[in-house]
């Protein structure tokens, strides 16, 4: 099958576990060989997408449980969270490697390795989550990051300036603050969920730079100002205000530009 066919039905599987196996398995067969980038998309083919499981029940972002790092249950409601969002973060990865036709071949590359690399985080949180005596899907929760995967279906470039360089960097921002609590929290659980997102933080640096490369690429070849072209896809599709604190050194590895880090310490857009 070809690789982003087969990117499509891992998307589709609504098994988490299986998603993974197959995601995993999808990212090492297409490093062997060479990746064919010819169309593959069909009328129809978005049945489907993205498979889920039952659980966690989708709410809105409000009516999710308290997740307080000083309880038990609230760390797990905690840990459940993260693992939702990488749940979500390797459909992201899986659609952006089979929805986009026309792409370079490190395009596809770049997505697939994105996709492996959440499936890793996902495995590692939902272990964490079994030991700590639950499961995916025992808490709630919301939608936000599929919601705008949906919104830029047909436009890969706002798709590039809203997922990963918006949604995904805040991730960026929040990781260090909730690893200072766990700390604080010194319980043997707190700290190996400290050493989990050291692990995710490392990586989605990676993983936003990619987006940053990819969303400048395509400003590139449309002939458009990467950063005055953000704002008004900002404001065209609706995405969340960026708020304080921002982790500039992280985003700065992860390819912001001085002037993107410089507005934003000065707590402008």
């Amino acid at each position: 099958m070809h690789p982003r066919l087969s990117a499509l039905a891992a998307l589709r599987l609504t098994d988490p576990d299986a998603k993974v196996a197959a995601t995993r398995a999808l990212a090492a067969s297409a490093a062997a060989g060479p990746l064919a980038s010819e169309p593959v998309r069909q009328p129809g083919d978005e049945a489907g997408v993205p498979g889920r499981p039952e659980r966690p029940l989708r709410v809105s972002a409000t009516a999710v449980e308290k997740r307080s790092p000083f309880t038990t249950e609230g760390r797990a409601a905690l840990v459940h969270s993260i693992c939702h969002i990488e749940f979500n973060a390797i459909n992201l990865a899986l659609d952006a490697v089979w929805r986009f036709d026309g792409r370079p071949e490190a395009y596809y590359r770049d997505w697939l390795r994105v996709a492996d690399e959440e499936a890793q985080h996902f495995t590692l949180l939902h272990a964490h989550l079994q030991e700590m005596g639950w499961r995916y899907g025992d808490f709630t929760g919301h939608d936000g990051l599929w919601s705008m995967c949906e919104k830029t279906k047909d436009d890969v470039l706002a798709r590039m300036a809203l997922v990963p360089r918006t949604l995904e960097a805040r991730g960026l921002d929040a990781t260090p603050l909730i690893q200072s609590k766990l700390r604080r929290v010194n319980t043997p659980d707190a700290l190996r969920a400290v050493e989990i997102l050291d692990i995710i933080l490392r990586d989605e640096v990676g993983h936003v730079a990619i987006g940053n490369r990819w969303y400048r690429w395509l400003c590139e070849r449309a002939g458009v100002d990467a950063e005055n072209a953000y704002p008004a896809l900002v404001a065209r599709y609706e995405a969340p205000r960026l708020k304080p604190p921002f982790n500039l050194e992280a985003r700065g590895r992860a390819g912001f530009s001085e002037e993107e880090l410089k507005a934003l310490s000065g707590g402008a857009r």
